[in-house]
């Protein structure tokens, strides 16, 4: 199975097109269910950051003044993950900042990207909520730190991540649990899930 990598940004707020930008990025890449490797910065956007964003991150002005220009740091962690698809729990939100940080770096966004949120609600709709801390409690993963800091929920997204292969393969009977599926799920509507995920297991008793 290829490389995953997993990726959380946290920010001065929720959108990059109302003005907002990055202040820390995590990544980690999975391979076949394991950590392989970690990727973690705060970054210099030179954007102040409120009060209530550093009551929720612990991430204040002081440490992002110290940190790498924020286009230092994306050309890096673009390096990093080169050409490996991303996964995101709300990837909606982390796509959005990775394309805008990207392209003031001057750097081209091409990963395709899969969210843990959306496959989540379509494999455990009885999960009280699918939020990541919840989903990560509901499934007795481990907590990886502080939330809201970006490398604790990069980690708990890559547990999760794990979760989800491993049911997909164990009880659900599919042979690769593999980005494409995950894309596929993420966009299939509920009621045809069951049937994509047939689909798959078929395909693995044929040997396709």
């Amino acid at each position: 199975m290829s490389r995953i990598a997993v990726i959380d940004f946290e920010t001065t707020g929720l959108s990059p097109v109302m003005g907002d930008r990055a202040t820390e990025v995590a990544i980690v890449l999975v391979e076949d269910g394991r950590v392989v490797d970690r990727f973690q910065s705060l970054m210099n956007a030179g954007l102040y950051i409120p009060a209530f964003i550093t009551a929720l991150t612990g991430i204040t002005n002081s440490m992002v003044a110290a940190a790498p220009a924020a286009e230092s740091v994306m050309r890096d962690a673009n390096r990093f993950v080169g050409n490996a698809p991303m996964v995101a729990h709300n990837a909606s939100f982390d796509r959005r900042f990775w394309q805008a940080e990207l392209t003031r770096a001057g750097e081209v966004a091409m990963q395709p990207f899969a969210c843990t949120m959306l496959v989540a609600r379509r494999l455990y709709p009885r999960a009280p909520s699918h939020k990541l801390g919840v989903l990560v409690d509901y499934h007795q993963l481990p907590k990886a730190g502080r939330a809201h800091r970006a490398m604790a929920d990069a980690e708990m997204a890559a547990s999760l991540l794990g979760q989800i292969q491993h049911d997909l393969h164990v009880w659900h009977r599919v042979a690769r649990a593999d980005h494409g599926l995950l894309m596929a799920l993420q966009r299939c509507a509920k009621p045809l899930v069951g049937a994509l995920i047939a689909r798959c297991a078929v395909a693995r008793a044929d040997g396709l």
